[in-house]
């Protein structure tokens, strides 16, 4: 008898936490009234989402899957709480796992070599569209929504309101990727030291021109040089006018790759990157998908004039006025390393760590005043003198949600859920104000962000202006991101180390590209592996034919560093608004 009851109980408790576990619309509205709040919809809008994700989970409720993302604020956000709110609203657990970005790269290549489905979902770079879209092992997107996965589509999804829709899209016209979370390198500065009266005329007693924002590399140095060496100390505390990172390792090769050449000006001119040249300084012709080269003797411009002054200039600025510790740094150091307040600009600076940086003055941040405003402005990256109008002026992050051909459908859609979840309409306005890296069009221009605009520094005006197309992720013309990203690192480290010239240092690593693309081009003709679009390298020839033509890649300039140029901040975000 008692066994009896025991076993009664047990099962009673089984299917009171089965229920508990299973989707219903009393948990989602407690999510959307106290957590999914402000919102671009209604909160009847925003429940009638939820009911379709509850009725749309029904096969699926009780599964759990895992998907991987690389750690910044908004996917900590996602992790920490979105998980629980899709768990507790469809029933369907989410492991989320974070790891760095190397890591994550990693699982994407592996899962892709062996066909083994180590995650059901990745959060994954739209650096690597070139590769999905050449070697269709991620799930066509495009497809999937009109057919298979249609029945767990989202109606509202409005995949036109996401804005880095076009980065994610392949030369086929498909979607590959869904983006989640999106940040630009800009460039930042204290505009409270740009605004003392006695150092706007000592820069322009020197320089013989106004301080402000640089437009060009020249100013941008100039002010590096300013600050660090004759500025020195600013209320007691030791400044410097510069700050990077230089630790040897894969972030090293992403602060390259993140369009540092097309900022300088090696590239091509065209939207969202550059064409025939990209900002690897990988050459493919208009119209078509196949990469002839990324060395000059091939056509690319990744050992060119402009590419070798970048690379000279990144070591130079980073040894000359960064703070000592600098060339020490990664890339998750370097960036949060601003708010000691001890520095006055960065020509590299990420979006996504504004969160961090409108952190309190009580927690140590001490570029925001006692009000919690920003001392510092972000504002558009300067240009090095190879530059020209029609270029890319810099990189923007599309961390896009990518399925696995290799995953398994059940599990697929299951993991298709939650990523419309955490990126819809109910939860995206919320989310957004956490992570502070806007996808959508319609979050950005809602009026919450119009009221909290003062308190971060220029992140809604650079998101609702015109310019913010001339920053993108990497392109189409990567044919495979994984093989050919992993070279980087080491070249550029052997700068900073001494160990090479940054000639030689992009000598060797436009010849490894290209050894590395003719692997590829081999493996295309005899396999299709890249669908025909694999590599189809350019016959060598002398440098000097490639410089004498027009574009890229680009002879050497006599005078690599004309003069500065800066404008004033307030009136540049005039203008913004005014376009906007």
């Amino acid at each position: 008898m008692r066994q009896r009851l025991t076993l009664a109980v047990a099962a009673i408790a089984l299917i009171a936490a089965s229920q508990s576990a299973f989707a219903d619309m009393a948990a989602a509205e407690k999510w959307v009234a106290e957590e999914f709040q402000p919102s671009t919809l209604s909160q009847a809008e925003q429940m009638a989402e939820m009911e379709w994700f509850i009725n749309a989970s029904g096969p699926f409720a009780g599964m759990e899957i895992n998907v991987l993302s690389e750690g910044i604020p908004t996917h900590d956000y996602e992790s920490n709480t979105l998980t629980k709110a899709f768990e507790e609203i469809t029933g369907i657990k989410v492991n989320h796992q974070i790891l760095g970005e190397g890591e994550v790269v990693q699982a994407v290549q592996t899962q892709m070599q062996t066909n083994r489905n180590l995650y059901d979902a990745y959060i994954n770079d739209s650096d690597l569209i070139g590769t999905h879209s050449r070697l269709q092992l991620a799930v066509n997107l495009t497809d999937w929504m009109a057919g298979e996965g249609a029945d767990v589509t989202l109606p509202t999804l409005d995949v036109d309101d996401f804005m880095g829709k076009s980065f994610t899209t392949g030369p086929d016209g498909k979607l590959y990727q869904l983006p989640d979370q999106q940040f630009a390198n800009l460039y930042w500065f204290r505009k409270d030291w740009f605004d003392r009266p006695e150092y706007q005329a000592a820069f322009k007693e020197r320089y013989g021109y106004d301080l402000g924002v640089p437009v060009n590399w020249s100013a941008y140095e100039d002010i590096a040089e300013f600050f660090s060496i004759h500025v020195k100390e600013i209320d007691g505390v030791r400044v410097y006018g510069h700050m990077d990172y230089g630790k040897r390792a894969p972030d090293l090769g992403w602060r390259m790759t993140d369009a540092w050449l097309s900022m300088a000006g090696a590239g091509s001119a065209g939207f969202p990157n550059g064409v025939p040249v990209d900002e690897w300084g990988i050459r493919m012709e208009a119209g078509s998908c196949n990469p002839v080269g990324a060395s000059v003797s091939r056509g690319g411009a990744a050992n060119g004039p402009a590419a070798v002054y970048a690379i000279r200039k990144w070591d130079e600025w980073l040894r000359k006025y960064a703070p000592p510790d600098a060339a020490s740094y990664d890339f998750y150091q370097s960036l949060p390393a601003l708010s000691q307040g001890n520095v006055a600009q960065q020509i590299f600076w990420y979006t996504a760590f504004t969160a961090n940086m409108v952190a309190p003055k009580s927690e140590g941040n001490n570029t925001v005043d006692d009000d919690g405003v920003p001392l510092w402005r972000m504002a558009p990256s300067p240009h090095g003198p190879y530059w020209s109008e029609g270029q890319k002026l810099g990189y923007q992050d599309a961390g896009s949600w990518t399925l696995m051909k290799s995953t398994p459908v059940d599990r697929r859609k299951a993991a298709w859920l939650y990523a419309q979840f955490v990126v819809s309409k109910t939860v995206s306005l919320k989310k957004t104000h956490v992570g502070l890296t806007p996808i959508r069009d319609s979050d950005i221009r809602h009026e919450s962000f119009t009221e909290r605009a003062p308190k971060l520094g220029g992140l809604v005006e650079f998101y609702r202006s015109p310019d913010r197309v001339m920053w993108s992720p990497t392109g189409i013309n990567v044919p495979d991101y994984p093989k050919l990203a992993q070279i980087w690192w080491q070249q550029i480290g052997d700068v900073n180390s001494g160990a090479f010239s940054p000639q030689e240092a992009m000598d060797r690593l436009a010849g490894e590209m290209d050894i590395t693309m003719a692997r590829m081009q081999a493996a295309d003709e005899a396999a299709n592996v890249y669908g025909g679009c694999g590599p189809r390298l350019n016959e060598e020839k002398d440098a000097d034919f490639w410089l004498s033509q027009a574009g890229s890649p680009k002879a050497k300039l006599a005078n690599e560093k004309p003069q500065g140029i800066t404008v004033n901040y307030d009136d540049l975000v005039k203008r913004w608004e005014t376009a906007n």
